[in-house]
């Protein structure tokens, strides 16, 4: 098995993307997790850029990290200045990291009339960048920067800058995709002349790829069979403009597609879908559902055809199983699916024999989507659907009337808004009349309808709402079009999503959040009858 080491640059090449950022705590949290998962490299950043990053050297060092090894990230020494004197190689060696990547000019382009110095020159700073780093006791990487686009240009100038970086010391030369629109035969040619160009230095080569053409984990991989030891990449490809190589969907590849090689010491795939979207939610940025190996849909089944397959072969349908790296297989229902869906999703109602229920159950999806309900993402409006047609279905409660109301105080300075909401409840036979207060209409009736039904269900304490959106389904409609919104709750244990459409917000919004409350008291009930009847079975 030949070692791929995994470098992430998420923290720096990734937080160049736009609408990423991460604090000084998001920085030091992604650390902590990417050891645990087994990542071999972690560029934190660049300590003279700004303060934060010259404090997170400082932070890191607090770490209880096992194996990851934490990676400063600088340019090589500037013109006509000795390399121990650059402000910017000081700043590398203050930093304390135990390696230093430096990345430097390949494309002679870009020697002339970018950074406008002599090639000779350039081949200079390249060495004696490196070789301070490494006189220092410092493990170094060079990252040749626009490698491909240089080597094309002007291979013999091209060979002799990474040359003098292995010269110098450096432990591995790192070919850059810089623009990003390399092709993967193109990388493979490449890497395999950069690897004879450095032969005789005994250095080698890694990987880092930009995704302008939509090819950087495929450049990535046709890299490391061309030789490349090393992948450079962010987690969910975070990465300026088209982002980097999604380091998620290199890792699965070469562990699960790829022949005889070895990433992350062998382990912590399983944990894949759970880093992505814990870095997803660090730089609080939505998740790309459709993002391979680790996207929420990235196993779902739709269509009715698909989910019967799947149903009786999961390989018919999906090219790994989705444990393999954390995820899981979801059945999704609308008007595509068959009767199929209905049965994959009702499993534990056992009433897949039932083919008029079934029926049933279809034709009232078809009918409600007609009207721009989409259960695709309201699990638990579908099932409170399906427990009304099997006549099994029992409300905890009965909506007399509800009214919100706000005053805009237009007179304050401030313009402060109040939003206020009464709602009257038939609850166990008696009514209940609460008044609710809100930063809008919906968390206000959010309030009062906990007032109101706390005391009787005192587990509604552990609920609470995760998400709210809001669609506009019939635009041509204008301010009469019909609104769609989607609820997100969780508890201690499960995460829902609920439904509710009408061409009047409030209407929608309420109904969305009945079905949340209802389904939490209905799932709640069914797992304490679950666990007497164990325990009856258990003394019997």
């Amino acid at each position: 098995m030949k070692k791929i080491e995994i470098y992430d640059t998420t923290l720096r090449d990734g937080a160049q993307g736009e609408g990423v950022s991460f604090s000084l705590q998001d920085k030091l949290a992604i650390t902590q997790r990417l050891d645990e998962i087994g990542v071999d490299f972690i560029e934190g950043g660049y300590p003279l850029s700004n303060e934060k990053d010259a404090e997170y050297f400082r932070r890191v060092q607090e770490l209880d990290l096992k194996q990851i090894k934490v990676c400063a990230f600088g340019m090589t020494r500037r013109k006509g200045m000795e390399a121990k004197d650059d402000p910017g190689m000081q700043a590398l060696l203050n930093s304390g990291a135990p390696v230093v990547t430096i990345v430097g000019k390949t494309h002679d382009f870009h020697v002339t009339d970018v950074l406008r110095v002599s090639l000779e020159e350039n081949l200079s700073m390249i060495a004696d960048s490196i070789g301070l780093m490494v006189a220092e006791g410092r493990e170094a990487i060079y990252d040749a920067e626009h490698f491909f686009d240089g080597w094309k240009a002007n291979p013999d100038y091209a060979a002799q800058t990474i040359q003098a970086a292995a010269k110098a010391g450096a432990r591995m030369v790192v070919l850059c995709d810089t623009n990003g629109g390399s092709l993967p035969e193109e990388v493979a040619e490449l890497v395999k002349a950069a690897i004879d160009a450095l032969s005789e230095y005994n250095v080698p080569v890694g990987i880092h790829t930009h995704n302008d053409g939509e090819l950087a984990v495929a450049n990535a991989l046709a890299a490391v069979d061309a030789g490349a030891l090393q992948i450079q990449g962010t987690i969910n490809g975070f990465g300026e403009r088209c982002g980097n190589a999604d380091l998620i969907s290199c890792v699965a590849n070469l562990a699960l597609k790829k022949k005889g090689y070895e990433v992350l010491g062998g382990d912590g795939l399983d944990h894949l879908t759970e880093l992505s979207r814990f870095v997803y939610d660090t730089a609080n940025v939505n998740r790309r559902n459709n993002q391979a190996f680790v996207g929420q849909s990235a196993f779902a089944h739709k269509g009715g055809m698909h989910v019967h397959a799947v149903n009786r072969a999961a390989s018919s349908y999906e090219h790994i199983s989705p444990e393999l790296v954390g995820n899981e297989r979801r059945v999704l229902v609308s008007e595509l699916s068959g009767r199929s869906n209905i049965m994959a999703l009702t499993t534990k109602m056992n009433i897949e024999q039932d083919r008029e229920v079934m029926d049933k159950i279809l034709a009232r999806v078809v009918e409600l989507e007609n009207k721009g309900f989409q259960f695709e993402a309201a699990e638990a409006s579908f099932e409170l659907l399906v427990r009304k047609i099997l006549g099994t279905f029992t409300s905890h409660f009965e909506t007399l009337k509800y009214h919100v109301e706000i005053e805009d105080f237009v007179d304050r300075q401030d313009m402060e808004l109040t939003t206020e909401a009464t709602i009257k409840l038939n609850v166990n036979g008696s009514q209940k009349h609460e008044v609710g207060e809100g930063d809008g209409p919906i968390d206000a009736l959010s309030a009062a309808l906990r007032k109101a039904l706390d005391v009787a269900f005192p587990n509604l304490k552990r609920m609470k709402l995760v998400d709210y959106k809001v669609r506009v389904v019939n635009s041509e409609a204008g301010t009469a079009a019909r609104t769609r919104v989607q609820i997100e709750c969780s508890d201690e244990h499960d995460v829902w999503g609920t439904i509710g459409v009408s061409e009047n917000i409030i209407q929608a919004s309420w109904n969305a959040l009945v079905d949340a409350v209802e389904y939490k008291l209905h799932k709640d009930e069914s797992a304490a009858k679950a666990s007497t009847n164990k325990e009856v079975a258990a003394t019997n």
